[in-house]
């Protein structure tokens, strides 16, 4: 009776091993990670901000979360006209800094092409990971420890999916609007291109956002979607950005582009034009085939698709869209990989890696990694900065 308990057990402990091998097999192979070690910081709400909105064509109102869920809450809030200078401060409870830049109401559209021969740093779906996003750039030389442009005329590009499944969506929406000015005033650029969930929360689809986010709306007197929408500052803002872009002969854009995007008669500017006009609805297939149900479809459109890592496309279908825009190639996040690669003979790169999260450790340990393009040659560059040549 004792040996066959034994052997009863023995034959479960075995069965256990080998389910936990498959499981971690199924999760190395598809680039994923066991998460643990939350911080209970990531929930601290005070100095959180600034929520900025429109009180009426005039007036901006800044606020500030104060307080904590002990003692309660409440704003510190301020009106300002919107042709005076408005200085904000954005705050990081992690490591208790905080960076300030100016407000400028007037938001410009950005270029569609860009052809000036100047280096290009791309990174994608950093997912609210500001602390990531922040250090990343310093030891890519984009900035210095204080957060000062440092990369001259060049192209720092963010290839969607800032936003979601982390607490700091709101310093990371900010760093990137003082990045902006920043790189501007040394001749360089800042392009952020949106993601899926970019337009998932313009669109009020707030399902991968933190909960912290439906407290912040809750504390500001809104539901959770209008932090984002065309009464928000930062809403109006992302609402003015694009979804793809040419720089320098390579194209950006989030999700990709599909085979059949090429059968149309469209120009990159108009692939934007139609994104931005339906940044504010949510997409519906409709029974009639046309350009626009193409580009806004979430399976197939240029923030969505994941064909390139998912179907059995041939080289020439890759090709077809590249050549109609009169690129060299394609980088894409949205889809992630183990490490940024080239594939389809060099015409497609993946640049959606498993970023380090700032509120919670993960097993394995991940680390950043970017693209860096320099005199034609293509960089995949790590969270350290160093490089190696794709």
């Amino acid at each position: 009776m004792k040996k066959r308990i034994l052997r009863y057990l023995k034959h479960i402990f075995g069965t256990i091993i080998i389910l936990l091998t498959i499981g971690i097999i199924i999760l190395l192979s598809e680039n994923g990670a066991v998460h643990y070690g939350d911080n209970p910081l990531r929930l601290d709400m005070d100095k959180e901000g600034p929520y900025v909105f429109y009180n009426n064509d005039s007036i901006l109102q800044t606020n500030y979360l104060r307080g904590n869920k002990t003692e309660g809450f409440y704003l510190e809030q301020e009106s300002f006209k919107r042709d005076t200078t408005i200085r904000v401060s954005c705050f990081f409870r992690l490591d208790s800094t905080e960076f300030s830049f100016n407000l400028k109401p007037k938001f410009e559209i950005p270029k569609t092409t860009y052809n000036d021969g100047q280096p290009i740093l791309a990174i994608s779906d950093i997912e609210s990971g500001y602390r990531t996003f922040r250090d990343f750039l310093m030891n890519t030389n984009v900035i210095d420890a204080n957060l000062n442009w440092t990369f001259g005329k060049g192209h720092l590009v963010l290839v969607g999916d800032f936003v979601d499944r982390g607490f700091s969506t709101t310093q990371v929406l900010w760093f990137i609007y003082k990045l902006e000015q920043d790189a501007k005033k040394k001749g360089g650029f800042v392009h952020y291109i949106l993601g899926n969930h970019e337009l998932k929360n313009m669109q009020g689809m707030y399902g991968a956002a933190s909960p912290k986010y439906h407290a912040v709306a809750s504390i500001l007197g809104k539901q959770q979607h209008q932090l984002y929408n065309s009464n928000s500052f930062i809403g109006k803002w992302m609402a003015s950005k694009n979804t793809i872009e040419l720089i320098n002969g390579n194209l950006f854009t989030h999700g990709g582009l599909h085979p059949e995007i090429a059968d149309y008669r469209i120009t990159l500017d108009e692939i934007n034009h139609i994104n931005r006009n339906n940044y504010y609805k949510i997409f519906h297939p409709k029974p009639k085939k046309t350009i626009d149900q193409l580009i806004l479809s979430t399976h197939q459109g240029v923030s969505w698709y994941r064909g390139y890592f998912k179907d059995d496309l041939s080289q020439e279908e890759v090709e077809k869209g590249l050549n109609k825009f009169g690129a060299n190639a394609i980088v894409v996040g949205h889809t992630i990989q183990s490490k940024v690669n080239k594939q389809y003979e060099g015409k497609v790169i993946g640049i959606d890696v498993q970023h380090p999260n700032d509120y919670h450790k993960n097993w394995p340990n991940k680390k950043s990694e970017g693209l860096l393009i320099e005199n034609g040659i293509y960089y995949r560059v790590l969270a350290n900065g160093d490089r190696k040549e794709l």
